[in-house]
């Protein structure tokens, strides 16, 4: 099979952020993993790792609604100029604290939340975003693209700041972070004005009322409902990225840098499963594959729990991160061609609670686990519980498991 340039590639404006989002998600994973690292040389309290999780979720929750409201009122691309120079501050203020080595566990706690606060509009935004970006027959290849731009900057970002902490320290990977998130303004700024299509008869303002109307939506669309609550406690039950440090030093007797290449190993895998997925032009039974990915997530987690060589946990983790990459693609193509432009925004905020809320939740969890058990037995019961969701998940909504992807679709995207 001959390669091809993915169709999504082809329009100027997604192409733009396409290239954006690749640099600064390198950034913002070098940042994340520089923080695990960083309170683990604060502390050794696997809790500790488990409260990062907490600071990010909190501002998630209370603020995602507002933010998917928000995404459906004003201007999509402007709102994302805003957020995204407020996640610059916030990285900017980690350099500068770490480099008068006046840091403590509370001002990491406390700027990671902040970050969140801003995330909670920023998401949203740019993932409603997309499908005006490309036709609606290109919006599966846009989001495969949009994985390999999520995973090439998640598997760059943790390698280098690894490196980046050997040879330089944190503040270095603060403050590169704090720059990579020019490049997604930048594209921003060349793409121009992106229109987003309204219904006149509806929300004109932020209001309860508009977010009602999206949660009721949400309700109401059973496909959309199980693949937000699979992605929740599938990434509940499974995360433990927060307890990699101590994997790294305590479990598999590495150090800086091999922790860098682990914690790159998921997004390895990942990019490998998107690059498949981008050159196949149609995906058929959809719901079957979203299902049996999320699977092998779980079984690979077990694997890596019991893992004590690191060539067998690298390989491990490119499964688990192989396997999450085609759950992603397909669950987020379901449920923007599920959803029409007017309420997608609050669509993507409410799901931006579960998407987030599973895995930061679930660091909280995996860190209390550890705490009282072991980090190891803490992955290897995530893993069993992930496949405890998908069998109730899949009896529970049959229609999830009938999913072909030639359903009826209630969206419409804007072509360049």
């Amino acid at each position: 099979m001959s390669l091809r340039i993915p169709p999504a590639l082809f329009h100027r404006r997604f192409r733009l952020l396409w290239l954006g989002m690749i640099i600064s998600i390198a950034g913002t994973q070098m940042q994340t993993w520089a923080l695990f690292w960083h309170i683990r040389d604060i502390t050794d309290q696997p809790i500790a790792l488990g409260g990062i999780g907490l600071a990010r979720i909190l501002p998630i929750i209370f603020f995602s609604l507002i933010g998917g409201a928000m995404a459906d009122v004003v201007n999509r691309r402007r709102l994302l100029l805003v957020t995204q120079t407020a996640m610059a501050l916030t990285a900017l203020a980690l350099a500068w604290l770490t480099i008068y080595g006046s840091i403590e566990l509370w001002h990491i706690y406390l700027l990671t939340a902040l970050q969140a606060v801003a995330v909670a509009f920023d998401s949203p935004s740019r993932q409603a975003l997309v499908p005006n970006l490309v036709p609606a027959r290109d919006l599966p290849n846009a989001f495969s693209m949009t994985s390999i731009a999520m995973q090439t900057g998640a598997i760059v970002g943790p390698a280098l700041s690894g490196l980046v902490i050997a040879y330089w320290g944190q503040s270095t990977v603060y403050t590169i972070n704090a720059l990579s998130y020019m490049a997604v303004i930048i594209a921003l700024m060349l793409m121009g004005p992106v229109a987003q299509r309204a219904d006149p008869e509806r929300r004109t303002s932020v209001s309860l009322a508009s977010i009602r109307e999206g949660i009721h939506f949400i309700i109401n669309q059973p496909i959309i409902l199980g693949t937000m609550l699979m992605d929740f406690f599938a990434t509940f039950f499974s995360s433990a990225n927060t307890l990699m440090p101590i994997v790294a030093r305590d479990v598999l007797n590495v150090g800086a840098i091999q922790y860098g290449w682990l914690s790159a190993a998921q997004s390895v895998g990942a990019v490998l499963a998107a690059l498949v997925v981008s050159q196949i032009e149609r995906i058929r039974r959809q719901g079957v594959v979203f299902l049996s990915s999320v699977v092998v997530f779980g079984l690979a987690t077990i694997v890596f729990g019991l893992a004590r060589s690191f060539p067998v946990a690298m390989l491990t983790l490119m499964v688990v991160g192989a396997a999450d990459s085609v759950s992603m693609i397909i669950r987020n193509t379901i449920r923007q061609l599920q959803t029409p432009d007017y309420i997608r925004g609050r669509m993507s905020g409410i799901n931006q609670i579960f998407f987030m809320g599973g895995p930061q939740l679930g660091e909280v969890e995996a860190g209390v686990v550890a705490q009282i058990f072991s980090v190891p037995f803490a992955i290897i019961t995530g893993g069993i519980g992930c496949l405890a969701a998908v069998a109730w998940i899949s009896r529970r909504w049959p229609q999830l498991r009938a999913y072909d992807g030639e359903e009826p679709k209630l969206a419409e995207a804007v072509a360049d």
